[in-house]
């Protein structure tokens, strides 16, 4: 595993992003772990988040984009984060974009903030988690509304590897559905592999017990490799 998986992934267990515990998601599925980007709230934070972001895409879709979106809300900082940091990192200057929840019908009018798309542009979609697919869903008219353009793919924080609406995963889901490649900058089996078992800050984040746990709910909700 890459050196800045691994500091991703204590990094989101420092951050109190990552949790483990009992939690209800909003598909009514209980879950032995959580993850909240939401709790990404001060300027360190923000800016390690978006160089994390921005290997991982780097890596995953090279230079060849113009615009990287983030579906409102919480794409938003995500996105302004992450072309900071691709700046900052690979000498490239990548505009940044978001939607509106309700287009704006004076000022700096329409449904868009941020940039622009138009004709040619080539796109990056930034994402905290995937889970069902729905804000793509809102998300792909909204740009393919703006011209031809080509989206190179998808980028989330954390593949949790379950189910979507079928057997595959949700980004597995998005990718067949839209036509585009998806990733993640760690996926959950990855976080398992570098935690269990393994003392981090004085603890054993994920013991026997909670990985029992793990496993049976990988045993209902897996998705197919």
């Amino acid at each position: 595993m890459e050196q800045y998986k691994q500091e991703f992934i204590e990094f989101m267990v420092d951050s109190k992003v990552l949790k483990f515990g009992d939690f209800t998601l909003k598909s009514g599925r209980k879950s032995p772990f959580f993850m909240n980007a939401g709790a990404y709230v001060t300027g360190s934070q923000l800016r390690k988040l978006g160089e994390y972001y921005a290997r991982a895409i780097h890596e995953s879709y090279g230079d060849e984009f113009d615009v990287l979106f983030g579906p409102a809300y919480k794409g938003i900082p995500l996105s302004v984060a992450t072309t900071i940091a691709y700046s900052e990192l690979y000498g490239k200057d990548i505009r940044y974009c978001s939607n509106r929840k309700e287009a704006k019908d004076h000022g700096d009018v329409g449904i868009l903030l941020g940039s622009g798309i138009q004709d040619g542009d080539r796109v990056v979609i930034i994402e905290d988690v995937t889970t069902s697919g729905k804000s793509i869903e809102e998300t792909f008219p909204i740009l393919k509304a703006q011209g031809n353009i080509e989206i190179k793919g998808l980028m989330v924080s954390l593949n949790r590897c379950e189910r979507g609406k079928g057997t595959k995963s949700a980004l597995q889901e998005v990718s067949e559905l839209y036509g585009f490649p998806t990733g993640a900058i760690v996926s959950m089996k990855e976080v398992v592999e570098h935690l269990y078992n393994r003392p981090y800050q004085g603890q054993i984040i994920i013991d026997d017990t909670l990985k029992a746990s793990i496993d049976a709910y990988y045993e209902q909700y897996g998705a197919e490799e």
